[in-house]
């Protein structure tokens, strides 16, 4: 087999290590979509392709710990739902009329919607699993994107949404012919119901066999205002299933207590800063700083796309602003470095992918992103992590490397994007049509 290398030279590498170390003008090289080495001056193989990084900053590619994908071709269609309108008007009525197209075609156009953004990893929360060809679609549609992507098998939607019942037991006809391994760009979690959904008898029993398959659990949790209403993290420490395998969206309910637990324990978090500042009886709130305080540095997420954006950029200034209105005066204030490490690092850790992305170093995927640092946006820089941070979008991403293999090029995604416009217009076409 042929060995490919590549050498992306001359950039600003922001490598989002353990020193938060940086090279101003550096080099990353890579083999066979690995990284071999960082540093400056570094000499590539004869047969290496050079990526002129010049001009850029060159930071790992971005995670997204938290997205409902299929409905991305529904995006920015309800801005004004409260979670409870969200469930009744997408989860339950419009439910039975999701098709596995529908779900790939949703699936397809969010995960190119990631990487055009500099998000090269994606935890898919996949509800409206209503057959196996929906979780055999929603599967599809992740690799043929080229995004990473754990793919967090969820639960039927529509007139088959039962909260009382345990997961669909599909997940093992995933788990062996779909996803066996956990060495590919898509891996499998179970997105389960969780003690706020289906109780904690029936947690008991969805945890259990996650883990007899050998695969991570996310869920969501405490979703809401702070108060001692919010028992879920504390029913799941008494029941035995926190741990580093577990990774929990939201728990902006949560009180300082049940967050020491989730510390304690190692039990992952994602948080949404914009949809939980925005959905009317998500929260109002955002949970970074008490997060913080407990010990817990959390990943982002995004969500979902039909009232969010549908990018990380706009999550990182959100937990950023959330923050610093709660940062009493006197106190030091969340720096842009830490919200950018929740986009990076910290994403990939929550996602348990913490081992193979979400930094540069040797021995890790070359996950990468190119942000200009000329766009009069950004122009003149003086540190990453602020301009990142404050001012930078995805029109400011230059190209997008995922295990080493380009997906964006010059500011345009190599795949065929028109075919996921046409795709997700007949699949809001006819699920706008059957929701009237």
């Amino acid at each position: 087999m042929t060995t490919q290398r590549i050498l992306v030279r001359g950039g600003w590498i922001v490598t989002m290590d353990a020193q938060n170390r940086e090279f101003p003008t550096g080099d990353v090289l890579i083999e066979d979509g690995r990284i071999t080495a960082v540093g400056t001056d570094l000499e590539p193989a004869p047969d290496a392709e050079v990526i002129d990084a010049s001009g850029t900053f060159v930071l790992p590619g971005m995670v997204d710990a938290h997205r409902h994908t299929w409905q991305s071709s529904l995006r920015q269609s309800n801005s004004e739902a409260s979670i409870m309108e969200y469930v009744g008007q997408t989860l339950i009525g419009l439910g039975d009329q999701v098709r596995p197209e529908d779900v790939y075609a949703g699936t397809y156009l969010g995960a190119l919607t990631a990487l055009n953004a500099g998000i090269t990893t994606v935890l898919d929360w996949a509800h409206a699993m209503n057959s196996p060809e929906h979780a055999d679609a929603a599967v599809r549609a992740l690799q043929d994107a080229g995004v990473r992507a754990v793919f967090g098998h969820a639960w039927p939607i529509g007139s088959k949404l039962d909260f009382a019942a345990t997961h669909p037991v599909d997940i093992r006809r995933v788990r062996e012919q779909l996803l066996p391994s956990d060495d590919g760009l898509v891996t499998l979690a179970m997105a389960a119901k969780g003690p706020d959904y289906s109780g904690i008898d029936n947690a008991v029993k969805d945890f259990a066999l996650a883990r007899e398959l050998g695969i991570p659990i996310t869920t969501h949790l405490s979703t809401g205002r702070p108060g001692p209403e919010h028992q879920g993290v504390q029913l799941l420490h008494q029941a035995g299933l926190l741990g580093p395998d577990l990774n929990l969206a939201h728990v902006n309910g949560a009180e300082a207590d049940a967050l020491k637990l989730l510390a304690d324990s190692g039990t992952t978090v994602s948080i949404c800063p914009q949809i939980e500042l925005t959905m009317p009886g998500l929260g109002g709130n955002v949970a970074v700083r008490r997060l913080r305080a407990a010990g817990v540095n959390p990943g982002l997420g995004i969500d979902t796309e039909l009232e969010s954006s549908g990018d990380l950029f706009t999550q990182m200034r959100f937990a950023l602003a959330a923050d610093r209105a709660e940062t009493p005066d006197g106190e030091p204030v969340l720096p842009a470095q830490a919200v950018l490490r929740m986009a990076t690092v910290e994403g990939a850790r929550a996602v348990h992918l913490g081992d193979r992305t979400g930094s540069i170093e040797p021995g890790k995927a070359a996950d990468l992103v190119l942000v200009r640092t000329g766009d009069i946006d950004l122009a003149p820089v003086t540190t990453p992590a602020e301009s990142l941070v404050l001012a930078a979008h995805p029109g400011n991403v230059d190209t997008v490397l995922v295990a080493g293999r380009v997906v964006k090029r010059d500011g345009r995604l190599v795949a065929d994007t028109a075919r996921a416009r046409e795709l997700a217009v007949a699949s809001v076409a006819h699920l706008r049509g059957a929701g009237q």
